[in-house]
C-alpha cells in the first residue's frame, strides 16, 4: 500500500517522489478488458442473479465496462468450493508445502509477464486513476516483492518441540486457519491482493476475497494468472460485488477467517459480525490520521518533500497519510512557504502522461467528499494556503491542498479526509506534540524528522502507532510488519507477524511406552 525507496525508480534528489522516467513502455489506453465474471472453483461464472455493475474510469467519468455482481447465493457457492479445497486430502492439502512456494513464485512470474496490462489496464491507471509511472514502477513490483517473500515461508512455518515430563512427547504443529475471506480496498487493488492472498495460501488456507467495486478488474486478471500458475480448483475464489457481498462473508458460518481493509466504520461491522456468528479470527488494517512531526533540528528541504510526499502521494488516498503536519515554531512560516511552493509545483492531469504526478480521485462521491471537508476547514477558520478547489470539470480531480493556523479541534484535524489535504499546526516542545498527537482515535503510522537522536528516541517510543518513519515516510518493505493501534485496527500484515495471522498453533502430547527394567 506504501511506497518503496529504490535507487533504480526513485531520484537520488528526491528520496521521497518517484522519478518520471522516459523509459517506461507504451500503456494500452483503450485495452481489451479480459475478465468481468466471477472466478470460484477455477472456473468464469456469471452471478447466480445475472446482475451486474459498472465500473468507472475515474479520470474522465466513462464506464470501462461492466462487471458480474456477486451477492450471498455466490458467496455460498464459493465458500463451499474453498471448504472442499481445504478438506484433508485435497490436492491442496495433500501438496508439499515447498510446492506452494513454487506456485505462488509461478504467480510473481507471470504478474512480471504481463506488468504493462495490468499496470495501464486492469487496475493502477484505467479503473484506479493512479499515474502509469506509479503503477509501473511502484504497486506491481511491490506487488511481487510481497509473493516472492511469502512464498519463501511456505516450507518454514515450523512448529517446535517441547521440553515436557519425560513420559512425554511434546511438540506443536502450525496449521492453516481454513476458509479466508478477505476484503481489499480500491486504493492499492492488486497490493492489497497480494497483501492479502501471499499469507494465506503460504500457510496453506484457502480464499475467498471480494475486491472493491470501484476497482475490480486487477483481482479478476489475477485469479486467471492464479490458475496458469497451477493452484488447484476452489483455492483462489474472487467475487465482486459491493457490501452485501462482504456483509455475507462476514457473517458466513462457513468462514474460519476476515480479513479487512477499508474504514472503521466497516471493521466494527465486521468484528460484530464474526462475534454474532461463529467467532472467526479477524484482522483489520483502518483508517488512519497520522501525525508527521517536524522539528527545528531537522533537514528542512528533507522535511517538506517528507511532508509532501506523505500527504499526497496516490492522490492523498493512503491510509496511512501523514496529513497532520505538526511543525515546530521557530520554523513554522518557513516550512509552509516552502511546502505552499512544492505543492504548486504538482502536476496534475492525464494518468497515462509520465509527467504528471497526481491523478483523479477515485470516484465523485470522493471527490465531492474531499471538497467538502475543504469548505469545511474553510468555515471552521484554517488558512487556505494553496489548492481547494475541483480541477476541469472532466474526471475528479482535486487540487493539492494545504491549510495553516490549523486547531487540533477542526474537523479537518480530526477525521480521515482521505484525499490531497495537508493540514499544518505549530507546537513548541516535545512534550506538547506527543500528547497532541496522540490526542486520536487513530493509531495508524507517524513520521518525525529531526537530526537530534535523542528527540528521535522520545519521540517514537512516545507515540501510540503501529509504524513510525523517520527522516522518511511511506517505506515499506515485505519483510516488517504493517499494522495500527486503536481505532487503525487488529492484527499485522507482512512480514513474520502477517503470516502468523493465518496460521493456527496446535499442540500435540504423545504418551511414551514405559519398558520394564
Amino acid at each position: 500500500m506504501l511506497k518503496k525507496l529504490c535507487t533504480k525508480v526513485f531520484s537520488p534528489n528526491n528520496r521521497f517522489g518517484f522519478r518520471f522516467v522516459s523509459s517506461l513502455p507504451k500503456p494500452e489506453i483503450k485495452p481489451k478488458i479480459r475478465q468481468t465474471w466471477l472466478f470460484i472453483n477455477n472456473e468464469w461464472l456469471p452471478s447466480t442473479s445475472g446482475s451486474t455493475f459498472e465500473t468507472i474510469d475515474p479520470a474522465t467519468g466513462q464506464v470501462i465496462t461492466e462487471v458480474s455482481r456477486a451477492n450471498k447465493d455466490d458467496v455460498d457457492i464459493a465458500v463451499k468450493a474453498a471448504q472442499d479445497a481445504f478438506k484433508l486430502g485435497s490436492p491442496w492439502r495433500s501438496m508439499d508445502a515447498s510446492q506452494r512456494g513454487f506456485l505462488l513464485n509461478k504467480l510473481a512470474d507471470l504478474i512480471t509477464r504481463d506488468h504493462v496490462y495490468i499496470a495501464a489496464s486492469s487496475l493502477e491507471t484505467l479503473d484506479n486513476g493512479k499515474p502509469f509511472s506509479m503503477s509501473y514502477t511502484v504497486d506491481i513490483p511491490e506487488s511481487v516483492d510481497v509473493l516472492r517473500y511469502f512464498a519463501g515461508w511456505a516450507d518454514k512455518n515450523h512448529g517446535k518441540t517441547i521440553p515436557a515430563n519425560g513420559d512425554f512427547f511434546c511438540y506443536t504443529r502450525h496449521e492453516p486457519v481454513g476458509v479466508c475471506a478477505q476484503i481489499i480496498p480500491w486504493n492499492f487493488p492488486l497490493l492489497m491482493w497480494a497483501w492479502k492472498i501471499g499469507p494465506a495460501l503460504a500457510a496453506g488456507n484457502t480464499v475467498v476475497l471480494k475486491p472493491a467495486e470501484q476497482t475490480p478488474l486487477t483481482a479478476l486478471y489475477a485469479a486467471e494468472l492464479c490458475r496458469e500458475a497451477g493452484f488447484p480448483p476452489g483455492v483462489v475464489n474472487i467475487l465482486p460485488g459491493f457490501g452485501d457481498a462482504g456483509e455475507a462473508l462476514a457473517n458466513h458460518m462457513g468462514v474460519d477467517k476476515v480479513a479487512f481493509t477499508g474504514s472503521t466504520e466497516v471493521g466494527k461491522k465486521i468484528k460484530e459480525a464474526a462475534g454474532r456468528t461463529n467467532l472467526k479470527r479477524v484482522t483489520l488494517e483502518l483508517g488512519g490520521k497520522s501525525p508527521n512531526i517536524i522539528m527545528d533540528d531537522c533537514d528542512l528541504d528533507q522535511a517538506v518533500e517528507g511532508a509532501h510526499d506523505g500527504t499526497f502521494f496516490n492522490m492523498g488516498q493512503n491510509c496511512c497519510a501523514g496529513t497532520r503536519v505538526y511543525v515546530h515554531e521557530k520554523i513554522y512560516d518557513k516550512f509552509i512557504e516552502k511546502s505552499a511552493a512544492r505543492t504548486k509545483q504538482r502536476i496534475i492531469g492525464n494518468p497515462f502522461d509520465s509527467n504528471t504526478e497526481q491523478g483523479p480521485q477515485i470516484d465523485e462521491e470522493q471527490m465531492n467528499k474531499i471538497l467538502g471537508y475543504i469548505e469545511s476547514g474553510k468555515e471552521q477558520g484554517a488558512c487556505l494556503v494553496t489548492g481547494g478547489k475541483r480541477v476541469g470539470d472532466k474526471g475528479f480531480f482535486v487540487e493539492p491542498t494545504i491549510f495553516a493556523d490549523v486547531k487540533d479541534d477542526m474537523i479537518i484535524a480530526r477525521e480521515e479526509i482521505f484525499g490531497p489535504v495537508q493540514q499544518i499546526l505549530k507546537f513548541s516542545s516535545v512534550e506538547e506534540v506527543i500528547e497532541r498527537a496522540n490526542d486520536s482515535d487513530y493509531g495508524l503510522a507517524a513520521g518525525l524528522f529531526s537530526k537530534n537522536i535523542d528527540t528521535v528516541n522520545t519521540i517514537t517510543q512516545g507515540l501510540r502507532v503501529g509504524t513510525v518513519w523517520v527522516n522518511c515516510y511511506n517505506f515499506t518493505v515485505s519483510q516488517a510488519p504493517f499494522g495500527g493501534y486503536k481505532m487503525s485496527g487488529n492484527g499485522r500484515e507482512l512480514g513474520e507477524y502477517g503470516l502468523q495471522a493465518y496460521t493456527e498453533v496446535k499442540t500435540t502430547y504423545v504418551a511414551l511406552t514405559k519398558k520394564n527394567s
